[in-house]
């Protein structure tokens, strides 16, 4: 059966609709008095329930932000900034950039271009284009509507799980180059400041041996990472130190750019071969690995804040505006096995349970986060 699969995949989350609540910003914003924090490193804050109140909202940012990070990581897609050509929606996007900014958070934004091996999701009146034919201008102008109105976003991931969409189809890289090194020129005309790269999931890198797209595609300010202790059945393989080990890779395949740690997670589920023993000792050898090589880094964000309830996270379909999300289903293998693993994998990777319990990692979490400042 062909699944489509919503979430993350290998370092891939959607922005859900907010339901139940009224998109619309206060009229006078209350900012938070800024605490020591380490913009470098991140988390993907995110609400253990799928309908959420901006209350719910506000209490999992203040939450999130209690711990010293410096960052988040918000994830849009075209079609929902960009419904119709020219004119734009900015209702999530405003209540999710309001509580980064309340709080303090500098934004790492992720625009899929690429989603693993589906393109976009493009809004219906671009249809469903080739990389050829996409038109950096019609990229260009998004972005550059984005970074105008978001001055806390700093950093952009043009692509996600870059080597899944070209592991088949390694013709097709010299175009998404040419897209990608004219919006990057583009883009920098008008914010010099925001950096701008492509993430690929270390994981797949390693397992399928695609190490050379990476190679390849090591373009613009760096290369991102997002990365998993799996094998390809979606069962956690390494040890702790291990995976520690296997990260140190990401500087062989970034060459001279700098790496950035996009999403980093271990999953506390036993029916992967997690615990939450396990995870707290890979978060500390996570933070060992930033300490001992912050120079080459960029930023460095655990994936993620809460767990999802069971059977949430990996779905047959779903559809997101007009477009129907398929990410890296073929490559990830068909069988309901393996995606039954990476379901109990995603729903799993929280430094706090669904219930509002936190496990081991998250106290774990903000001693290291105060060690590093």
């Amino acid at each position: 059966m062909d699944k489509k699969i919503l979430g993350v995949v290998a370092g891939i989350i959607v922005v859900i609709a907010i339901a139940g609540i009224t998109l619309s910003l206060p009229s006078e914003e209350i900012i938070i008095p800024p605490q020591k924090t380490n913009e470098k490193i991140g988390l993907v804050i995110n609400s253990p329930n799928q309908a959420v109140t901006l209350q719910d909202l506000d209490d999992v940012y203040s939450k999130a932000a209690s711990a010293g990070i410096g960052r988040s990581n918000v994830y849009l897609f075209w079609n929902l900034v960009e419904p119709v050509r020219g004119e734009f929606d900015w209702k999530q996007s405003d209540v999710l950039m309001s509580f980064n900014k309340k709080n303090n958070l500098q934004v790492t934004l992720y625009f899929s271009v690429i989603n693993g091996e589906t393109l976009g999701p493009f809004p219906s009146w671009i249809g469903k284009p080739p990389i050829q034919s996409l038109g950096d201008d019609r990229v260009t102008s998004v972005l550059d509507a984005i970074l105008s109105r978001y001055d806390i976003v700093d950093t952009v991931i043009l692509a996600g799980d870059t080597e899944s969409q070209f592991r088949f189809y390694e013709q097709n890289i010299p175009a998404y180059k040419e897209l990608f090194n004219a919006v990057y020129d583009n883009i920098k005309e008008k914010h010099p400041d925001v950096k701008i790269g492509n993430s690929f999931a270390l994981h797949q890198v390693l397992n399928k041996d695609l190490n050379h797209i990476v190679t390849d595609l090591a373009i613009g300010d760096f290369v991102a990472f997002s990365y998993s202790p799996i094998d390809p059945l979606n069962d956690i393989v390494k040890t702790p130190q291990e995976a520690k080990e296997e990260l140190q890779q990401v500087f062989d395949l970034a060459g001279d750019k700098k790496v950035g740690i996009f999403e980093i997670s271990w999953s506390t589920s036993e029916f992967v071969g997690g615990s939450e023993e396990s995870q707290a000792e890979f978060l500390e050898k996570s933070f060992e690995f930033y300490s001992e090589n912050e120079s080459e880094l960029e930023f460095f964000t655990w994936y993620r804040q809460y767990d999802k309830p069971d059977g949430t996270c990996v779905f047959e379909e779903q559809e997101i505006g007009d477009n129907t999300v398929s990410v890296g289903a073929s490559g990830l293998g068909g069988s309901e096995h393996i995606i039954e693993r990476l379901s109990n994998y995603i729903c799993n990777t929280g430094l706090i349970g669904t219930d509002d319990s936190p496990k081991q990692s998250w106290n774990v979490f903000k001693k290291q986060i105060q060690m590093t400042n």
